[in-house]
């Protein structure tokens, strides 16, 4: 991999990561379309930190408030019902599903699951889900109104972002504005949930960079610093975007990249497999 791919890879991770795009989709599709050799289920993974620290950076504040709170909750019972408390614990039991389904389930998703086919299909069924949960739901409740079967249900919902072209923000925030939870409430769970399943996924994948045939440590880093730099500002339109317009947009860039893809693969322009 050269510096210049590992400079459009970070950006790519940074643009699309929060977006309910999949980035992974588009760390495929990207090099599928330049003549790239596929950067890997593990560089996907480590770069990912990237964005990862970005939530972090941006969402520092309720981070801290729900850390605290949690530590509270575990010695003095009265702060147990807090929202920072409840919170902490929702964090921990949605990442518990999608925690053993990643390391069950590893070696289809850094082989067989990222087939362009597989990730075509994927950018349309979700597209659609969005839509429906979109049309159908009442986001009529708020982040103090969150409750343990939110969590749950959302958790789960986050297992299918294993499969390139899901998008791990797209299915959560769904999974959110179905349970009746207001946009804003849906994405910002969506991204603090994120926080830790991505951190256990980078740390696990991050003993295979520099190896044999792999991208080096230091244009992993480029690509991860660009990715957090990128993703930084795409967090912050993002938040902003979902408090006062929907998710169509997104839905109608997913049908068109999933017919698009279909297309070029139809044709042969592009091969389905790394």
């Amino acid at each position: 991999m050269t510096f210049f791919q590992a400079i459009v890879y970070g950006v790519v991770q940074g643009l699309t990561e929060f977006l309910p795009i999949s980035s992974t989709a588009h760390l495929r599709i990207v090099p599928a379309l330049a003549g790239w050799d596929d950067p890997g289920a593990p560089f996907t993974a480590v770069i990912q930190l990237g964005t990862t620290l970005a939530i972090v950076v941006y969402f520092w504040r309720e981070l801290l408030n729900v850390t605290v709170g949690w530590l509270r909750g575990l010695f003095d019972k009265s702060a147990r019902g807090s929202l920072e408390s409840r919170y902490g614990w929702y964090l921990i039991a949605a990442t518990i599903p999608i925690g053993l389904l990643g390391v069950l389930f590893r070696h289809q998703i850094e082989t067989s699951a990222r087939n362009l086919w597989v990730i075509a299909i994927t950018l349309i069924v979700i597209g659609v889900v969005i839509a429906v949960a979109e049309r159908i739901a009442s986001r009529h409740r708020s982040e103090e109104e969150l409750l343990g079967s939110d969590a749950a249900f959302v958790g789960t919902a986050q297992v299918l972002s294993l499969i390139p072209g899901a998008s791990r923000s797209g299915v959560t925030i769904a999974a959110g504005l179905l349970r009746g939870l207001d946009r804003s409430t849906a994405a910002r769970f969506s991204f603090l949930l994120s926080v830790p399943a991505v951190v256990l996924s980078g740390a696990f994948e991050a003993r295979k960079i520099g190896g044999a045939g792999k991208p080096s440590v230091g244009i992993t880093g480029l690509a991860l610093i660009l990715a957090f730099v990128v993703g930084l500002a795409s967090i912050a339109w993002l938040m902003r975007w979902v408090s006062k317009h929907s998710m169509y947009l997104f839905v109608w860039y997913r049908l068109g990249m999933g017919v698009l893809l279909i297309a070029l693969l139809s044709t042969s322009v592009v091969a389905a497999k790394p």
